[in-house]
């Protein structure tokens, strides 16, 4: 099959919400708030990227996450680059991206330890429509109401710096010693791709994200290179299968997709590559 419906994975969070996002059912009152969404291959595959919705009440903890190459020294299979679609933001909602002025290791460590990181960090506005690629080594912290769309590298590998006094267990010599502390960069613009209908949102490293409107589309990926389909908006067909809003689909090799009008797409897919 040219595309696969992902299974739906509904994550509970100290953090998350009762009030989701339209195509998820809302938590029970009484039940534990759901803080992300995560979309999955069945049967334990282990693909090069992951795709989840966050729905956020609070700050999430200050946070690093490390490089391929610093991961798999610790056993794991890569890090993490991610990016994140801003869907909804309360006023004044925040993430921090980067420190306010570059760190040194040991002062990130005291500064983690104090709690003082939480001023240190430069805390930027979103809203509805931004897109923020992150990579590897930038010391980040996602702020309370928002929704968004996450994509990341495929691996649940985080290393806590501060958690505003929580009881969590945090990872001080693992996380400052990945920690990138300095302002952030984002990454450079990419060119356009001189079709008016497809818009490259980030041509990052470790992934490329497109964003695609209504229509038809034929889709061509290398051979073992999957791309993943999320509709922000709206229905349609990809490769035989039927999909909406709020769910995500693994596509391989060739196939054919309609979306219907008023649908807003993300296309994602490996770095390595170019469609």
């Amino acid at each position: 099959m040219p595309a696969t419906l992902l299974a739906t994975r509904r994550v509970d969070k100290p953090w998350g919400r009762h009030d989701l996002w339209p195509g998820f059912a809302d938590p029970a009152p009484d039940a534990s708030p759901v803080g992300e969404v995560w979309f999955q291959e069945p049967g334990g595959a282990d693909p090069e990227l992951l795709v989840k919705y966050l729905f956020t009440s609070e700050h999430l903890s200050v946070q690093v996450h490390p490089t391929d190459a610093e991961a798999q020294k610790a056993g794991y299979p890569r890090g993490k680059d991610e990016a994140w679609l801003i869907l909804a933001a309360e006023p004044g909602a925040t993430i921090a991206l980067g420190t306010k002025r570059p760190m040194s290791k040991d002062e990130l460590r005291a500064a983690s330890l104090d709690g003082s990181i939480e001023h240190l960090l430069d805390w930027k506005p979103v809203k509805p429509g931004d897109f923020i690629y992150s990579e590897a080594g930038t010391v980040h912290a996602i702020g309370g109401g928002l929704t968004l769309i996450e994509i990341q590298q495929n691996v649940d590998l985080t290393y806590r710096l501060y958690d505003y006094g929580s009881d969590r267990e945090l990872h001080l010599d693992e996380g400052v010693a990945v920690s990138d502390a300095r302002p952030f960069e984002p990454l450079p613009k990419p060119a356009p791709s001189g079709d008016p209908d497809r818009v490259i949102l980030a041509e990052g490293p470790k992934f490329v994200v497109e964003r695609w409107p209504a229509g038809t589309r034929h889709i061509a990926l290398p051979e073992g290179k999957p791309g993943w389909l999320v509709p922000v908006s709206g229905e349609g067909v990809v490769g035989g299968v039927a999909w909406r809003a709020g769910e995500c689909v693994m596509v391989t090799g060739k196939a054919e997709l309609h979306a219907e009008e008023g649908s807003d797409l993300l296309f994602a897919y490996p770095g390595d590559m170019r469609l």
